[in-house]
């Protein structure tokens, strides 16, 4: 055995590390356990990036936070996704320093473009920011996002199965959650609402998050249902997933993700129906007025709402419009104003991103006070994608995100429109159905901050982008189970 000079040295180095992790497991240091792995990825993300990345995306919503693991510690992220992100971006850094070879299809996509200007005014508003460390650490977890599951993921979707793929990984983990969360529910009692909103610990913090990401995929399902396929079992496979899914998100009990997955519905309704932009522009337009018109009445009838949220279907659903007593419905309109008056204050460069949590409570006014009102931002933050980039990041910060949006829907406008292929047409339509039901969501609650949301979000737009560079005037349809096989009409 020891005539190999290399198996020598693995074995003392085996014997080297046992050593070290016992010492080290003995006054309570388990860090060091993890090594092999962090390795072991290492070395696999030379050899077969596609895979390491893949995985990541399975570990997604199995992944749990540090500080449930070792409580008591001043930081906090994603395990094992976001180490493995920032070894991504490390390694990302390196081979472009090294070959500075990238795809310019990529780089200079519009998408890409609205992206960079996006971090650009992050960077700019992290130098200003009146907590610099906590910005900078929020711009570093955005690069190791926007690298991992947009730029690279791109390249990876160049090969059409890596887009099932990548749908089929997060699905499949994402059961696994939702069965999990659902048989402790179980225990409470399904009509248990305030139960269903810790049961999905440790894996989402709460079932705000949890909701939005079963919206999100429950489209991408329906798309795969719909292929022809002959293989019984993966169709059988399709429609139980289905089913988990949309008994994942009755089960919920999460109003907004209700609210984003109606709004979704209808916007399928318009495109089918081929209503045009003018009309629709037109409609929003009376609303709009109507609203102004009637705001007083309007309100007046929403404060005499004093339906609470409930596991009674009806209640809760009803409740979405109480803004007199519900809580979580004062609380989030609390946190709305409190971004508004920071804004207010700092209108151009804001107090810096990531740290609303760390300022809004001086904002807070008496009367918009709920029962769960706290002053140390323990209840999530501004509770919307768009206001609290208006509050941490100013007016541009904003208007550079919603300009990634824009772009986004943009480039599944123009796949849609400018492709011949049926299978990518309507694939196309639901992942930007996915899409929209994050983004309208985003006005209610924002969860770009963690894994659960990002790897999805900027995977979805990675997505569009590759069907517009790669796959929109392919003739084969490899989107399906089996290739033979053509979409229904």
């Amino acid at each position: 055995m020891f005539k190999d000079k290399n198996r020598l040295i693995f074995y003392i180095i085996s014997l080297v590390f046992i050593a070290i992790n016992i010492t080290l497991i003995t006054i309570d240091v388990y860090y060091f356990s993890f090594l092999p792995i962090i390795l072991l990825f290492v070395l696999a993300s030379f050899i077969s990036l596609d895979k390491v990345l893949l995985s990541i995306v399975f570990l997604t919503p199995l992944s749990i936070q540090l500080i449930d693991i070792f409580p008591g510690l001043s930081i906090n992220m994603a395990l094992p996704t976001e180490p493995l992100l920032a070894g991504v971006l490390l390694l990302f850094v390196f081979k472009l320093l090294l070959n500075n070879q990238l795809n310019r299809k990529i780089l200079l996509h519009p998408v890409s473009i609205t992206i960079y200007i996006n971090l650009f005014w992050i960077l700019i508003t992290s130098l200003t920011s009146t907590m610099p460390l906590v910005s900078l650490k929020f711009l570093l977890s955005r690069l190791w996002f926007v690298i991992g599951a947009y730029f690279l993921m791109i390249e990876i979707f160049r090969k059409q199965k890596n887009i099932n793929k990548f749908i089929g990984l997060y699905t499949v983990a994402l059961g696994i959650v939702i069965i999990y969360t659902n048989i402790r529910l179980l225990s409470y009692g399904l009509n248990n609402q305030s139960a269903s909103n810790w049961v999905v610990q440790p894996f989402f913090n709460d079932h705000t998050s949890y909701g939005a990401m079963l919206v999100m995929f429950v489209f991408p399902l329906v798309f795969f249902m719909l292929k022809k396929t002959d293989d019984l079992f993966e169709k059988t496979l399709v429609y139980l997933f289905f089913g988990l899914f949309v008994f994942g998100i009755i089960l919920s009990y999460t109003r907004a993700a209700w609210l984003s997955l109606f709004a979704s519905l209808m916007l399928w309704v318009v495109i089918k129906l081929k209503i045009k932009i003018k009309t629709i522009l037109i409609v929003c337009l009376v609303f709009v007025v109507s609203f102004l018109t009637l705001q007083r009445v309007i309100i007046d009838n929403l404060e005499e709402n004093e339906a609470e949220s409930s596991g009674k279907f009806s209640e809760h659903i009803e409740s979405m419009i109480n803004i007199s007593s519900d809580a979580s419905n004062v609380e989030r309109i609390n946190r709305w104003k409190c971004a508004i008056r920071m804004f207010a204050e700092k209108p151009l460069f804001g107090w810096g991103p990531g740290t609303y949590t760390f300022n809004y409570a001086p904002f807070q006014k008496y009367q918009d006070l709920s029962t769960i009102s706290t002053n140390f931002g323990d209840l999530g933050n501004a509770h919307s994608e768009y206001l609290g980039a208006l509050s941490e990041s100013g007016l541009l910060g904003m208007l550079s995100f919603m300009l990634v949006v824009f772009m986004a829907f943009r480039t599944a406008y123009l796949v849609y429109h400018n492709t011949s292929n049926k299978s990518i047409k309507q694939f196309t339509l639901f992942i930007v159905l996915g899409l929209t039901t994050y983004f309208i969501h985003a006005f209610l609650n924002n969860f770009l901050d963690t894994d659960k949301a990002s790897i999805p979000v900027w995977g979805f737009m990675a997505i569009l982008v590759a069907l517009d560079i790669y796959h929109k005037n392919n003739n084969e349809d490899t989107l399906s189970y089996n290739d033979k096989e053509s979409l229904k009409n």
